[in-house]
């Protein structure tokens, strides 16, 4: 076994000289070149059908409308023959060759398109020479017809700098022909009539091409406009509801502080568990009005910061555990695990679980026990939260919620690529199981 060492004094480009403009103008056109008349000159691309379901196809009957499909095949065929009936008039070769050399080129824009253009090429050269009198040169009669009909179906079949290619070929032709190499023509050359005909015909193409591609764009940016303003306009109308649901929920929260805390002073002597009772709806009662305010300031101003204070994390989560207890509710906490700082955002979403699973015990559930279990494991971490049955059911009317706090829940799982199992368990309780993944560090961060 050999081994070959590549050395390499300098790095590649290092010593190369930068190329002018006109350079890589150059090399950029030859490559255009490549791509639209060379790479792929023989690919199969059929010619579609036409709709059957246009303005003009829906008067027919059912079947005559459904041979319109081949209308475009039909009328290539059609120019075939004409082709074919101009290289039999006064050909000096065998006139079913030179209608056969005329005619292939055009068929073969139905499957074959790029490959059309270059038969058409060899047929004109091949026709000129062999069943020409010589007084048309360097286009037979058949050939002018020929070309002229490829170069059109060609272009609408392709992009419009392929068109352009194909007539700087057509004029590099005619520039050869009428250099002298050529035999001479009694009647002068008609490079002139084929380029300017050609000319006229793929600037028309043209224009077709990039008056279709405008309507699409416009169609399309219309589409996303019509998207974008109905988007909009939800947004809108969401903000309203936003603006209301603050005015209202806002009023009764600030009554409800404010009652809270005037009440122990409208008894005498009140026992200090009532104190508590109601300093615990106070708190509450304002910790909802700056959330609220929080979270309306967000879909109200465009250009709203976040605010300075630390989003709540697992950390604090013995507060809220201490909160929901004061409302009533008997909740016990475990941690397994090697307890370690988690991304923001896992430790968000978590804390925000915890706090709408036991809600939703508070809310359903009144008077029922809780456990709230925290797994810190190698590759995320593990949430369960289970509250078993209200001790009286029939006595007991639970408080009905919106629905939407197992949604919300299951959205932050998402966003984090979690998993989610929620439902009732068999003693009559409800259980809410979740792992949000955390992304292990690399071994060199260690």
């Amino acid at each position: 076994m050999t081994e070959t060492t590549h050395l390499q004094s300098t790095p590649p480009g290092a010593g190369a000289k930068p190329h002018s403009p006109e350079y890589r103008v150059a090399v950029d056109s030859l490559r255009g070149l490549r791509q639209d008349l060379i790479q792929d000159a023989f690919a199969y691309r059929p010619l579609p059908g036409r709709r059957t379901d246009g303005r003009f196809a829906r008067r027919l009957p059912g079947r005559l409308r459904e041979y319109t499909a081949w209308t475009p095949h039909a009328l290539i065929v059609a120019a075939a023959l004409i082709t074919v009936a101009f290289a039999t008039v006064d050909s000096g070769g065998p006139a079913a060759l030179m209608g056969l050399f005329c005619a292939v080129p055009v068929l073969l824009t139905m499957v074959r398109p790029v490959a059309a253009f270059w038969a058409s090429m060899i047929s004109t050269l091949v026709v000129a020479l062999v069943g020409s009198h010589w007084g048309e040169w360097p286009w037979a009669a058949g050939s002018f017809a020929c070309h002229l009909i490829v170069l059109t179906v060609v272009a609408m079949r392709t992009r419009p700098r392929t068109a352009g290619w194909m007539w700087a070929l057509t004029a590099l032709y005619a520039v050869i022909a009428d250099s002298g190499i050529g035999p001479t023509s009694m009647y002068g050359s008609n490079s002139g009539a084929m380029l300017i005909i050609s000319a006229l015909i793929l600037l028309c193409v043209t224009v077709r091409h990039i008056r279709r591609d405008a309507v699409q764009e416009v169609t399309a940016q219309q589409t996303v406009t019509a998207h974008e303003r109905s988007r909009r306009t939800l947004l809108e109308e969401r903000t309203t509801i936003a603006r209301e649901l603050h005015d209202v929920v806002a009023h009764h929260m600030s009554v409800v502080a404010i009652q809270a805390e005037a009440a122990p002073y409208r008894v005498e002597n009140p026992p200090p568990e009532l104190e508590k009772a109601f300093a615990t709806i106070r708190e509450n009662a304002v910790a909802a009005l700056t959330e609220l305010r929080r979270v309306l300031g967000v879909v109200r101003a465009e250009d709203y910061e976040a605010p300075d204070a630390p989003q709540p994390t697992l950390a604090e989560l013995d507060g809220l555990l201490a909160n929901v207890r004061d409302a009533g509710l008997s909740v016990d906490k475990a941690v397994t695990g090697a307890v370690r700082e988690l991304p923001q955002g896992v430790e968000l979403s978590a804390y925000r679980i915890v706090q709408e699973a036991l809600s939703n015990t508070l809310r359903h559930a009144p008077g029922a026990t809780a456990r709230v279990e925290i797994g810190y494991v190698l590759g995320g971490l593990g949430l369960r939260i289970v509250n078993g049955p209200p001790p009286n059911p029939s006595l007991i009317k639970p408080s009905p919620g919106a629905g939407h706090g197992v949604t919300g829940m299951r959205e932050r799982v998402s966003m984090l690529n979690g998993e989610m199992t929620a439902g009732p368990v068999d003693d009559g309780g409800y259980e809410v199981a979740v792992f949000l993944p955390v992304a292990l560090p690399d071994e060199g961060d260690a």
